[in-house]
Formats: C-alpha cells, sequence, structure tokens
C-alpha cells in the first residue's frame, strides 16, 4: 500500500476554522472586557449568545476537522473533501452569525445546523466505509 496523502484539504479548512475560533474567542473577550465581567456572563443576554457562538462552534468544527482528516487519509475524493469542508466552514459561519443574532430560531442557526450535521453525517460514513474497505482488504 502506498503512503497516505499529505492532507492539504484538511489543511486548508483547519486554518480557516482556527480563524473563525479566534474571531468568536476575540468577540467574546472584547465583549467581557466593554462589560467589564471577567468570569460568567452575569446575565448579559449578548454575552451569552456570543459565549455560546463560540463554544458551539469549537464543539463542532474540532469534531467536523477531525473526520474531514481521516477522510483524506484514507483516500476521500477531492471533491468530497471541499464539499464537506466548504459546508463545515459556511455552517459554522452561519451558525453563529444566526445565535450572535438570537437565542431563538433563526435561518442562521437552522441552516448552519443543517450544513455542519451534514458535513459530519457523510463523513462519518465515509469513515466506516473506509474502515470496512482496508479491513476487507
Amino acid at each position: 500500500m502506498s503512503p497516505s496523502p499529505v492532507p492539504i484539504v484538511s489543511a486548508l479548512y483547519g486554518g480557516i476554522i482556527g480563524f473563525l475560533l479566534l474571531f468568536l474567542a476575540a468577540r467574546v473577550s472584547g465583549m467581557r472586557r466593554k462589560l467589564k465581567i471577567g468570569m460568567g456572563d452575569a446575565g448579559d443576554r449578548a454575552l451569552q449568545r456570543a459565549v455560546r457562538a463560540h463554544g458551539n462552534a469549537v464543539e463542532w468544527a474540532i469534531v467536523a476537522i477531525l473526520l474531514l482528516l481521516v477522510a483524506e487519509l484514507t483516500r476521500a475524493s477531492a471533491l468530497l473533501l471541499h464539499l464537506c469542508g466548504i459546508a463545515i466552514v459556511v455552517g459554522r459561519l452561519l451558525h453563529a452569525f444566526g445565535l450572535s443574532r438570537a437565542s431563538g430560531y433563526s435561518f442562521g442557526r437552522f441552516t448552519g445546523s443543517v450544513l455542519s450535521w451534514g458535513a459530519v453525517a457523510v463523513l462519518s460514513a465515509w469513515n466506516v466505509w473506509a474502515w470496512l474497505r482496508l479491513l476487507l482488504v
């Protein structure tokens, strides 16, 4: 078996997601500094939404990028990887934007969740299929 490919697609989307996480974290820090809230949220609704937007992005993006990396290392097609990578990035952006504006239903939260969950489902299915394929070789 030939060596695994260099994960350049995962590097791209991992880097983009890293910048998104930094942006969301800086937003929370800026709000904390402005509101003089060092710990917790002191009941401030905007800060609560900003903290959740960052936390939710971390929770889903790490799993999605890890699945993307494993799929790339098990030779998923570049098209599949890019479609899932784009879905992850757009999904996390939409979700963060939607959650930052309202704590209830929003187009951004719903569509962002669908895109993120879809990418995780597709990558999970690919990775299980890759495991079975490699097991049976």
